[in-house]
């Protein structure tokens, strides 16, 4: 079995990247062990939601999956208000000042992956191998082979990691990665309120961390609430109303009312960086790369945006070998800094946010309450994190929706 690429991981990250190549010359396997579902109850939610930014709508868009989103189910957010609990300071961020109509969307995962998937059924050019799984890799002077757990054989002039955090295909190149276990856990789950969220994204932040209230359609909400390993243990297996009474208790009455919420899970938190994110013959991409926290929201997008840059550099290479050391370091070297700045920024909150020692609390307050008077500081940090600035892919960019 020959391609040309070989993506390992059929998840979010590498279905787009699967896409961004599609009908392309390449010809492209996707390797992935666990199919996902293409229906669902309408009558439920994910637990695992993403904030997607307009960056990472345009890519959707550029490689036809958006419009299999927004068929099932989008929900736009127009403002994001961010407040600390121990003190009065607070910043908001609303569309309407950068003459936009939302800062983005909150979009379940399954909604995301099955979309993709349904796009990379029409390409020719693309085999979706699902399910198989990897058990060897050889990196050779002119090909990769994978070697497949049904005895299969894959041969590639480029193998692409998009494997997630513990990451396969990272452990069997050898690449180091440097990185820490958080002391924190969060907790995800489906609410609904007494009180519509507004098409708004909440965010308080507690001593212990971050609670993000994340819009959805019909009123509900997903949270992502970031706390220590025990207390997310307990909240987990709390009877709901008791559950309910401590998410009272740490939101207090912004949105009303807690009245009901859904099935509860618990991910560790940590932060991890590649060493490199390319070896000859191959290339790591999203959380294979790198994993940050969730309190911005940007472990999706930074993915997203590896592979958009991915896909360029690989329809660009001219004549060049794909596999090429020297052509995969364009991509390392597109992508590493911004990554890497985006991992401290969030290591940095973190540490800025979750705790109660006053001098701290005294300083982040005065930034948040500084930040939302100075509006050229506002709009840059909405405009950055909406992605719509910086060094940005062509299928990333405003111009193609």
């Amino acid at each position: 079995m020959t391609y040309d690429v070989a993506i390992i991981g059929g998840g979010m990250v590498g279905a787009t990247l699967a896409c961004a190549l599609g009908g392309s010359k390449l010809r492209v396997a996707v390797v992935e062990p666990v199919a996902a579902p293409r229906q669902f109850p309408a009558d439920d939610f994910d637990i695992r939601v993403s904030a997607i930014t307009r960056a990472t709508q345009h890519v959707f868009a550029a490689v036809g999956a958006w419009d299999g989103m927004v068929t099932r189910r989008v929900q736009p957010y127009e403002a994001m208000h961010v407040w600390d609990a121990l003190g009065g300071g607070a910043i908001h961020f609303d569309c309407t000042e950068l003459g936009e109509p939302d800062l983005g969307h909150i979009i379940e995962n399954r909604v995301i992956l099955a979309a993709l998937l349904d796009r990379l059924g029409a390409f020719d050019n693309i085999d979706f191998l699902c399910p198989a799984s990897a058990t060897g890799l050889t990196l050779g002077e002119d090909a990769a082979q994978l070697f497949l757990a049904d005895g299969r054989t894959i041969e590639a002039r480029l193998l692409v990691g998009t494997d997630g955090i513990t990451s396969w295909v990272r452990e069997q190149a050898g690449i180091d990665s440097t990185g820490w276990a958080y002391d924190q856990s969060a907790v995800v789950a489906t609410v609904k309120t007494s009180q519509h969220h507004q098409n708004a994204a909440w965010q308080r932040f507690l001593p212990s961390g971050p609670l993000a209230f994340l819009p959805l359609p019909g009123g509900y909400s997903s949270i992502v609430w970031s706390t220590s390993h025990e207390q997310a243990e307990a909240l987990r297996t709390l009877p709901a109303s008791q559950f309910l009474d401590q998410l009272q208790q740490a939101l207090g009455d912004t949105l009303g009312r807690m009245e009901s919420v859904g099935p509860r899970g618990v991910f560790p938190l940590r932060l991890q960086h590649a060493d490199q994110y390319v070896r000859p013959r191959l290339a790591l991409a999203g959380n294979a790369a790198h994993a940050l926290h969730p309190l911005a929201g940007q472990g999706l997008n930074i993915g997203i945006l590896d592979v958009a840059a991915l896909a360029e550099v690989l329809h660009s290479s001219g004549r060049k070998d794909i596999g090429s050391l020297g052509l995969l370091r364009r991509y390392e070297r597109w992508r590493k800094g911004d990554n890497i700045a985006m991992v401290g920024a969030m290591d940095m909150f973190k540490r800025l946010f979750s705790n109660d020692k006053v001098p701290l609390v005294q300083l982040r307050n005065a930034g948040l309450s500084l930040a939302d008077r100075l509006h050229p500081v506002k709009n840059f940090f909405m405009r950055r994190g909406m992605g719509l600035a910086g060094d940005l892919p062509p299928l990333a960019r405003p111009s193609r929706l």
